[in-house]
Parts: structure tokens; sequence; C-alpha cells
């Protein structure tokens, strides 16, 4: 890991929760083009870790810096979600959160809403060149849609994809922000064996082609093994390790906490 092009570096992040205190000081950092994963056992602090990264939760303490894709370095923490997602950070959410009675090509549109230049002046007045972005928006919600392989539903709406749909489909709407940082909260719940791995070869895809850099919290260890370069382990909101997945896979505490007997040694 190069310390001189990371483009997320938390320092000492915290988060309570009245006494609870559910993100402890925690360092990460994300280099540009990694996949890094955060994983640790039920309740251990990591989806608060991302709704703290990305303007869901302001954290009590500690700074969260980014790096944007011109050099500036940013404080983003307390900062509200939309100021996240212009400044180049998208998520997605453990529980799928579709607007399901919206079609999926409308929901990637959302995600694509957030960078038109259009001002509420111009919706109302339907100017020429409101018309020219909002047929450019259709465009390129579709050519994502095309990316992660979902153009033949484009006009279904979205409660009525298969739940690997689903998945790619909050993928995609993410990808429509335009982020250099996209940051998946558990993208293989719920997937069958089949769907899993071909979620494995897009998220490296995305990182390849789209050139995005991805933290993913995940508990399908064959997943994260497969796809990570570095792991950051949490429990009860501390950092208990990090390293290579061969680092982690042999690493007595995290075996302790988490890993048990499931990943071959």
């Amino acid at each position: 890991m190069s310390e001189s092009n990371c483009i997320l570096d938390t320092r000492a992040l915290t988060m309570d929760f009245g006494g609870l205190r559910a993100v402890d000081a925690m360092n990460l950092k994300v280099c540009e083009g990694e996949i890094v994963a955060l994983i640790g056992p039920n309740g251990a602090g990591k989806t608060t870790f991302f709704n703290c990264v990305t303007g869901m939760l302001k954290p009590s303490l500690g700074t969260i810096v980014i790096t944007m894709p011109d050099g500036q370095e940013k404080e983003i923490q307390g900062k509200r979600p939309n100021v996240v997602t212009n400044y180049g950070l998208a998520r997605t959410f453990q529980n799928i959160r579709l607007f399901q009675n919206l079609t999926v090509l409308e929901n990637v549109m959302i995600g694509r809403h957030t960078r038109m230049k259009a001002g509420i002046l111009g919706a109302v007045l339907r100017n020429k060149a409101t018309k020219e972005e909002e047929e450019r928006v259709i465009y390129e919600s579709y050519e994502y849609l095309k990316k992660l392989h979902l153009e033949q539903h484009v006009n279904e709406l979205a409660k009525n994809l298969p739940y690997g749909a689903q998945r790619r489909l909050e993928i995609a709407r993410a990808m429509a922000t335009e982020p250099f940082l996209l940051l998946l909260d558990e993208p293989a719940a719920g997937m069958n064996p089949q769907e899993t791995r071909e979620l494995d070869n897009l998220i490296v895809k995305i990182r390849d082609t789209e050139k995005i850099t991805i933290l993913l919290i995940e508990h399908d260890m064959n997943l994260v093994m497969s796809l990570s370069e570095r792991i950051y382990v949490m429990d009860y909101g501390k950092l208990i390790a990090q390293g290579t997945p061969e680092e982690i896979k042999h690493h007595p505490e995290v075996i302790k906490a988490y890993l048990g007997e499931e990943v071959d040694a």
C-alpha cells in the first residue's frame, strides 16, 4: 500500500450512542485502485463506520479525510450525505433501498440526477438545455444498466426484479453518481453461489474498467478472500487486525473473533 495515493483516511474515528461506543478510534486507509474489505461479526460496528463515512451519522470524534481525483484533500466528517456524494463517494446498503415502484431505468436516473446542472428554474421552464440534459441522463443511465447486465429489465418495476438483479441495480444507481470510491455494504447478502461468483467478477470489472476504488463489508469469506487486496477486521467497535487475506486467515485474534474454522488454513 502506497501512502501517497490513499483516497480515504479515517483517523481515530469514533461513534458513541449514549453510553455505547459502536466505533472506537478506527484508523483505516483505502488507496486508489484497491479492493479493501471490512469484516467482523454482527454488531462489530461495520455499518456504523460506513454511515459515518457517508454522512448518515456525524461521528463523535475523529477525522475523515478524502483525497479527490484532482489531489484536493477534504475533511468530510459531519458533512451531509448529498455533499459526500457530490465529492465522489457512493454506497449501497445492507438492506436493499431501491425505489420499488419505479422502473429499473428510473432508479438509475435518480442517481444520475446528482450530476445534472439544471436547477429548479430550468426544470420549471423546460428550456432546450434542460431537455437535452434530460435526454443525456436517460442515455447515460441506460449505459450503466448495460454495464451491470440489467438492460433487459429497463422498463420493469424494481420490485419485480430477481433478488440478485436488485442488488446489481443498487450498484448501478450508486455508480451513476460518478464516484471515485464505492462503498458496498454486504453486496452478496442473500445471493446464491452462482450470483456470488458473478458478483465477484463484476466488482473486479468495476474496479478495472471504471477505475473505481472499492471498500466493502461482507460476511461471505470466500468472496472476501478472493476479492480483497487488504482486509480490516473489527470486533466490538475496535480494529483488531489488518493485512493481506493470507495474513488475516492465520491471525489468531481474527480466528477467535470471527473466522473460526470456516476458512481453511
